[in-house]
């Protein structure tokens, strides 16, 4: 005796207008990159005043007695927006938590792979309240040594001094997962100062505190350089001054 046909398949209901079975793709993470273009920041004048009334806040800590450092008594002649003349353009990033050790990070752009990590041997919290009283120039120094062909900035070890006052050693280092976290975060700023979520605080050393600038590199010869910081508010000389030097 020959079965019956099965009855046929229930017909699909149609989708509501506007509706989609494709799964949401989130967008992909940002992630530090070679530079590719320049975009336009903030009113810088406004940023450095942002500056001086948040370093103003960091506490006061006794300095120590050092050793002074010959170090150049004056910028190069900039240009009316504060750009010295031949200087390349790059991105500076003081980093650290507020009793531990600030960081240096050198990029050649806000969203591009940082070129030098250095730490200093002197808590952020001093670093940073220094910065808000005016003038800060930053020597480092190291051994020349014959037949050497390390580039200046691939240098590991430094001795630091700060305004003249020794402070000890900074020490070059690659940047690590903690570094890249940092500037991953901030690659959208361009200028500012600040701390970063309460989440990335330590218990023991408190809050991550950040500021970034443009700052304008001089390349003297293969055993000098100089980072200025230049405040545009003024154009009267650089508020921070970074110089390397093999000796």
């Amino acid at each position: 005796m020959t079965k019956p046909p099965p009855p046929p398949p229930p017909p699909i209901p149609p989708k509501p207008a506007g509706s989609s079975t494709s799964p949401t793709v989130a967008s992909p993470t940002t992630i530090l990159q070679p530079p590719s273009h320049r975009k336009r920041g903030p009113n810088p004048s406004k940023v450095f005043r942002v500056f001086r009334s948040v370093f103003r806040t960091f506490p006061i800590i006794s300095p120590a007695c050092g050793f002074h450092s010959p170090i150049p008594r004056s910028a190069p002649s900039a240009h009316h927006d504060g750009h010295i003349h031949g200087a390349t353009r790059t991105t500076g990033t003081l980093f650290g938590y507020r009793k531990a050790r600030i960081s240096i990070a050198i990029q050649e752009n806000s969203r591009s792979i940082p070129i030098l990590v250095l730490e200093l041997a002197v808590q952020t919290a001093r670093f940073m309240q220094d910065m808000g009283t005016g003038l800060l120039r930053v020597a480092l120094e190291c051994e020349k040594k014959p037949g050497d062909r390390v580039r200046l900035l691939e240098e590991k070890i430094w001795s630091a001094f700060i305004n003249g006052r020794r402070i000890g050693y900074a020490q070059r280092r690659e940047p690590n997962q903690s570094d890249l976290h940092v500037l991953q975060l901030l690659h959208a700023v361009s200028m500012g100062a600040g701390v970063l979520p309460p989440h990335l605080a330590d218990a023991n050393d408190g809050e991550l505190a950040y500021m970034r600038a443009h700052f304008d590199r001089v390349v003297g010869s293969k055993d000098s350089e100089t980072f200025y910081m230049l405040n545009p508010e003024t154009n009267s000389g650089p508020e921070l001054s970074i110089f390397f030097v093999r000796i």
